[in-house]
């Protein structure tokens, strides 16, 4: 349920409060005042695509703020919790949930869910399960096959919607296999190269025989062998001052004889610098034998292994030419004899999989066949419902029908919906999409809402202009049944009828100011007189007529 929304800089609407909370809300005010505004603001709230065209003259940005209350576990609280925000509790069942959304005028939006900045698609989201909105658009869109598809599986609830999972299921397995033996079948010839280029490849991987890294690693060994004599130099040099064998004087030489000074005087004070010289020596020693290994090395490897290595790394630049690098050549090593296997099997896999396949045929056969089963069943009660209902809005004499005919296979199931509309007697029943006149599709729509929100209640509906094409004693049975639906649901209505106004338990007018430059509008919301004078406004244009006074106190009281 929407509690309470505000609208900052939208459209001719400068700053306005909406207090909304539960039952019949109706939104009134004369023509230009901004009625459509707040249906537009709800729109930015559910993620619908936000048009700088919006934001009001002078504005830098426009701003809509709601506050829901929604239980606090479920699919909202579910969809609020992934994207980071919070309910307010209040209490143990309930939580408040704070919606809002900035437009520039520039075009940039912003939105926050529970406290935390959120894309539009969570709020697309949450409207899926708060909201259902209906205006012209939404008549006009009853006329299409899909949204009477819609229509029927809604009302036909769970007893639909399993068989209708089933089949989903069951199609995309179905298109899955057909997809796969397409892909072989008109793909032979470049799958059996493919398969060649792989075995040619995997092939010379395997006898080079290649190792993670080994690339760097020669890359580096060839560097070294390359400059052999330079680094024996360097390593003779290095030794020779640390260890010469040849009498002359060493590092090591120099650190014992430094040692031995000190040992042969008595001085606790020098004892620790005599271990710290020792600790020298022992290094100097084992630096000069590493150095000896390092020149033994060199002596015993030589041109013949800087050949072997240059050969080798030959032979790794090619794999890495040919798969960009030794990585990627060995990931090929080790997964490509299973993509090889797959190609090398294109014939046997064909034959499994055109057995999958009629198999799964035949599972989606029996899908389709339990799904246009319940939907019959279904149709049956809607058309039964929404006649009973249309006889209460003014149509005393409409005849609804909704079919089930065979139709095209798609991943809805292989129906073909239609609701049929008889307005009177000796009348054929034709398509709504065809027949049906815009205050009769209006009623339609409305009864169909009203039915369905028996088996698929939705927690607030948003019905603007439903009233269009209607009046008198039709627009008295639509405010009626606006009324028995908001017992189940919170339903706000934009409405230019005093017929269906008297019925909302919670009345408010977009009230339209203008200073000769600017036109500003705000809410109010109306009670007594005002009320009074507004219904009286709705029915004859003035607002202090003792005959609209009169007749609107009559509409009032009618309501009660």
């Amino acid at each position: 349920m929407i509690e309470e929304m505000r609208m900052q800089g939208l459209g001719v609407i400068e700053d306005a409060v909406l207090p909304l909370g539960p039952g019949f809300t109706a939104i009134t005010g004369e023509t230009g005042a901004g009625k459509t505004m707040v249906v537009t603001g709800l729109g930015l709230l559910l993620g619908e695509r936000a048009d700088s065209g919006a934001v009001r003259v002078g504005s830098s940005q426009a701003s809509v703020a709601g506050v829901w209350v929604v239980p606090e576990k479920g699919p909202v609280a579910d969809i609020v919790a992934d994207a980071g925000g919070d309910l307010e509790p209040i209490d143990s069942a309930q939580g408040e949930l704070y919606v809002s959304r900035t437009l520039s005028a520039e075009g940039r939006s912003r939105a926050s869910v529970g406290g935390r900045a959120a894309p539009a698609s969570v709020l697309s989201a949450l409207a899926n399960e708060l909201v259902v909105v209906h205006g012209q658009s939404e008549q006009l869109r009853l006329r299409s096959a899909a949204a009477q598809r819609d229509a029927l599986d809604r009302f036909g609830g769970k007893s639909v919607t399993k068989p209708l999972d089933a089949y989903s299921a069951a199609f995309t397995r179905w298109r899955e296999l057909d997809g796969e033996i397409t892909e072989i079948t008109e793909n032979h010839d470049r799958r059996a190269e493919e398969g060649n280029r792989l075995r040619e490849a995997l092939a010379l991987i395997e006898a080079t025989a290649p190792e993670a890294g080994e690339d760097l690693a020669l890359a580096e060994r060839a560097e070294r062998l390359s400059n052999a004599e330079e680094l024996r130099l360097a390593a003779s040099l290095a030794h020779g001052a640390l260890s010469n064998e040849e009498g002359e004087a060493d590092a090591s030489a120099i650190v014992a004889e430094a040692r031995r000074a000190l040992e042969r005087v008595a001085d606790p004070a020098l004892t620790e610098i005599s271990d710290g010289i020792a600790d020298v020596g022992y290094r100097i020693t084992d630096l000069a034998g590493r150095l000896s290994a390092y020149l033994a090395d060199l002596d015993e490897t030589g041109p013949h292994e800087l050949a072997a290595v240059e050969e080798r790394r030959a032979a790794l630049t090619t794999l890495i030419r040919a798969h960009g690098s030794l990585d990627d050549a060995l990931e090929l090593w080790q997964t490509g004899s299973a993509r090889l296997a797959e190609l090398d099997d294109d014939g046997d896999r064909l034959e499994r999989l055109k057995d999958e396949r009629d198999a799964a045929r035949a599972s989606l056969d029996d899908a389709a066949a339990a799904l246009t089963l319940a939907r019959t069943d279904a149709a049956g009660k809607l058309g039964a419902a929404v006649t009973e209902e249309l006889h209460a809005l003014a149509m005393p004499d409409a005849w609804l029908e909704v079919v089930v005919r065979d139709g095209v296979e798609s991943a809805h199931g292989r129906d073909d919906i239609a609701i049929l509309l008889a307005p009177h007697p000796g009348a054929e029943p034709r398509s709504v999409a065809k027949s049906a006149s815009g205050g009769e599709l209006s009623r339609v729509m409305l009864a169909i809402e009203v039915v369905i929100a028996g088996t698929d209640p939705v927690p607030t509906f948003v019905f603007d202009e439903v009233d269009a094409g209607i009046g008198g004693a039709a627009a008295i049975e639509v405010g009626r049944r606006l009324a028995r639906l908001a017992e189940k649901s919170q339903v706000i209505v934009v409405t230019h009828l005093a017929q269906v106004a008297a019925f909302a338990s919670n009345h408010l007018s977009v009230v339209k100011a203008n200073d000769g430059a600017v036109t500003a509008s705000n809410v109010r919301r109306l009670e007594g007189t005002e009320r009074e004078a507004e219904m009286a406004r709705l029915l004859s244009g003035l607002t202090d007529s003792d005959a609209a006074l009169t007749h609107a106190r009559e509409l009032l009281s009618l309501a009660v």
